[in-house]
């Protein structure tokens, strides 16, 4: 079955070829690094307090995840303007940083909704 005479699938993403702005890039980047460094910290201290105590994932993917915090809460503050975001798109996107995994949902809903430079069809 074709879809407005092409080949695509049904059900199939339809993203455009046109390439996220550097600034898009690499705060999407930062939010997905800031993520894996999250669930690489939370495994650390499962490790550390529930399974053998040992501190070695803490003291790996500590630091790692407290610069990769610091780097996405700078990225957000300076990519805001010249991503176009409002007040409370920054406010939202420094929210996120907080709760763990966060990072990683509003990075999915900013390039949904293009405010990473595009936006992307829903499926």
């Amino acid at each position: 079955m074709e879809v407005s005479g092409s080949s695509t699938p049904p059900g199939a993403c339809l993203v455009s070829s046109v390439p996220l702005p550097v600034h898009g890039r690499v705060f999407r980047a930062l939010a997905i690094a800031e993520a894996c460094s999250w669930a690489g910290l939370l495994i650390g201290m499962f490790v550390k307090y529930v399974v053998v105590h040992d501190e070695i994932g803490v003291q790996i993917f500590g630091p790692i995840h407290g610069g990769l915090f610091v780097a996405y809460i700078v990225a957000a503050v300076v990519v805001a303007r010249p991503l176009g975001w409002d007040r409370r798109t920054l406010l939202l996107a420094l929210g996120a940083s907080i709760p763990p995994l966060f990072t990683l949902w509003f990075e999915r809903w900013a390039l949904r909704t293009g405010r990473l430079g595009r936006a992307v069809p829903a499926v």
